[in-house]
């Protein structure tokens, strides 16, 4: 059953690694974790003043230090699996995505559109330092996963509150736990309510599987609208229209592409980032949108917090 669990993107539900991310997180081990952090952000600073280019300093720390702490969660907190599920998950279920994009894309895309055709924003983003522009792609980024963070958590609540005998026989259907679930639901001393309630590093494990798994979609989201504009930007944004609009005397051109230049990236960038951010946002206020985007993970939810009372209380029966 733990094999099961770490397969399915479930460590934390594994006593061991339950225990071993603990110790990732003593004292000690996160002290070593800042000063590595505060070293990064020494050499991005010292980057940055020797190049000369004061916004690439925090943009610099901000990316390596993320990476840094992704690293860190993969091996000393024992992320890894959780990642690797929903990353695998998401990617698997594009053809459940596809139908959700389809009905949220177009009044997003008339929506940024407008803000693509328009002077205002060629010039604010061309004008921008490129590691200051990517400190505000990152901004974005977190922002999102702060709502998020905020939402989610009422999901897991909303789930485990719903389990009962029939809820645990459905959800352990075709797994390893399927002929232990029958046996609970006919105990009548073993209510499975008394084992539904998740807490600890197993509710931030359901946590962060549904949070990198909106991540992921809202990534792909924004990614296609970043692809799109760059595609209608080459078309119908000539080279003398963007002189205008940025009021450069000169245009960073793509090699062999003439109307690809780096404003049009720099603002196809912008644009695509406040996309996913407009986007996540609608996903976690909007009940429509949380429909669509909880509906591809609603079930692995549902049979991890299932399975999870059927063997906390086989556990005890045992």
């Amino acid at each position: 059953m733990e094999d099961w669990f770490l397969a399915h993107g479930l460590p934390y539900f594994v006593a061991e690694e339950r225990a071993a991310a603990r110790a990732g997180l003593r004292p000690r081990r996160l002290a070593t974790l800042l000063l590595a952090l505060l070293v990064l952000a020494g050499a991005a600073g010292l980057a940055a003043y020797v190049s000369d280019t004061y916004a690439a300093g925090p943009a610099l720390w901000m990316s390596v230090g993320g990476l840094a702490l992704l690293w860190y969660a993969l091996t000393a907190l024992r992320a890894r699996p959780i990642v690797g599920f929903a990353v695998s998950n998401t990617l698997g279920s594009l053809r459940f995505i596809a139908p959700m994009a389809s009905r949220a894309l177009p009044l997003l895309l008339v929506f940024v559109t407008f803000l693509f055709v328009n002077a205002e924003a060629w010039q604010m983003t061309s004008n921008l330092p490129f590691g200051l522009l990517w400190s505000t792609v990152l901004l974005m980024f977190g922002l999102a996963v702060l709502f998020l963070l905020v939402r989610l958590p009422e999901e897991v609540d909303r789930v485990d509150d719903q389990v009962d005998d029939d809820f645990v026989v459905r959800t352990c259907a075709g797994t390893p736990l399927e002929a232990a679930s029958r046996e609970v639901a006919a105990d009548p001393s073993v209510d499975p309510q008394d084992h539904a309630q998740v807490s600890g590093f197993e509710r931030w494990n359901l946590i962060l599987v549904l949070l990198v798994i909106q991540s992921v979609q809202v990534l792909l989201l924004s990614t296609t609208v970043f692809v799109f504009f760059m595609l209608f930007g080459s078309l119908v944004m000539q080279t003398d229209t963007q002189l205008a609009w940025t009021q450069l005397r000169s245009l960073d051109h793509l090699p062999g592409l003439s109307n690809l230049t780096l404003s049009l990236v720099k603002v196809s960038l912008f644009l695509a980032s406040f996309s996913g951010f407009y986007f996540t946002v609608s996903a976690v206020t909007d009940d429509t949108y949380r429909r669509q985007f909880f509906s591809v993970v609603e079930s692995q939810l549902e049979r991890a917090v299932g399975m999870r009372a059927v063997y906390r209380a086989t556990r005890e029966r045992a």
